[in-house]
């Protein structure tokens, strides 16, 4: 019989958090991950009822920028509690364990919460040569992957490689290197894409299962709609400069110290599915684009041979099929010098009626005196 599991809060009286710290994270928990008012009220009875999540954490080929990325999550309790207290089993990064003590935890963890347990994926899995690019404690990382996954309650592929790849696929991708939905199937498989993905949106994940019970929605590449369903592009704070037609056209260009638009050095917002522009890193104060360098679209597939970073995009959908933002821009121009010519034939046409009827009284009121 499994023995009884603590709840979060349970866990969080212990650490010495108050009942207001408790009701301020499961507040913000549930805003994050898109709820209602409503249904803070869900995630504290899940917090306060349910046991932590037994999870095991793998790392295959990858820089663990996942796990850094987690870890300084701009709130102190999801570190403290979500990655320290959901029963983190077995990580080859953050265990105290090593060598057979660490192997033990996974096997007895697989064993005792078979069917119960969340996998955590960071990092791609080699095929090619039976996988022997990748070898944990004398076992591939293939054969690793397809054990845990049998008994796992559902996966989560953290970051890029997990998700679609990432760099170790890229051309000649000579390890076989592959993502985790193309070495296990039968399984929910929830993948939260980037390099990294944003801390905060790791936590919602694993709040949103513990929570429902279930895996968040999902769009039609396996990312959850509450943190993929909107472009870089669409959040983005240059945005109103694209819409002008203002532009970046190199990066030592007085247009850079304006602050205007980099799409024309290379942005991929425009193609790039991620909350990085609203959620944001650093304790949610900046992103790559906030500090002068464009988005290299990291959260989509093959975006590693998606041609050279700094090459601006030859079109993408928004404003026609065929249109780029070089015609957008001069198109613009021309529409604005229209406007402005318009504004002032109408602002002089309206300044010589004025004075017209000025005239006119003065000339009428001359005439009775």
């Amino acid at each position: 019989m499994n023995e009884k599991q603590p709840t979060y809060w349970e866990v969080m009286e212990t650490r010495g958090y108050s009942r207001r710290d408790f009701l301020r994270f499961c507040s913000w928990l549930a805003a994050f991950i898109g709820l209602e008012s409503t249904g803070i009220t869900k995630v504290i009875h899940a917090m306060e009822t349910k046991p932590r999540l037994p999870v095991v954490w793998f790392h295959f080929q990858e820089c663990t920028c996942c796990s850094e990325s987690f870890i300084r999550t701009s709130h102190p309790i999801v570190a403290d509690i979500i990655l320290d207290k959901i029963s983190l089993d077995y990580t080859e990064t953050l265990q105290a364990a090593a060598g057979f003590q660490a192997e033990e935890a996974l096997h007895n963890t697989m064993k005792k919460y078979k069917g119960e347990y969340v996998m955590l994926v960071e990092g791609s899995v080699p095929v090619n040569d039976d996988g022997i690019y990748c070898c944990i404690g004398g076992r591939t990382a293939l054969d690793i992957v397809k054990e845990a996954a049998d008994g796992a309650k559902a996966i989560i592929a953290w970051g890029s490689c997990a998700s679609n790849g990432c760099i170790q696929s890229a051309k000649p991708n000579p390890t076989g290197a592959k993502p985790v939905h193309k070495v296990v199937s039968g399984k929910p498989i929830v993948k939260v894409p980037g390099c990294p993905p944003i801390g905060e949106i790791m936590a919602g994940v694993i709040v949103h299962i513990l929570t429902f019970d279930r895996i968040p929605q999902l769009d039609g590449l396996g990312r959850p709609k509450a943190f993929y369903s909107r472009r870089v592009h669409d959040t983005c704070y240059r945005r109103p400069n694209y819409d002008a037609g203002l532009f970046v056209e190199t990066f030592d260009d007085e247009n850079a110290k304006k602050g205007y638009c980099l799409y024309k050095v290379g942005c991929r917002g425009p193609v790039t599915y991620n909350a990085c522009g609203v959620t944001r890193w650093n304790n949610g104060v900046s992103y790559p684009i906030q500090s002068g360098h464009p988005c290299i679209g990291c959260s989509e597939e093959n975006f590693w041979d998606n041609g050279p970073f700094y090459q601006h995009l030859a079109s993408f959908p928004g404003f026609g099929i065929e249109t780029t933002a070089d015609n957008i821009g001069v198109a613009i121009g021309a529409v604005t010098v229209a406007g402005i010519a318009a504004h002032a034939i109408t602002t002089n046409i309206r300044k010589r009626k004025l004075i017209k009827e000025h005239i006119n009284e003065s000339n009428q009121k001359g005439g009775e005196q």
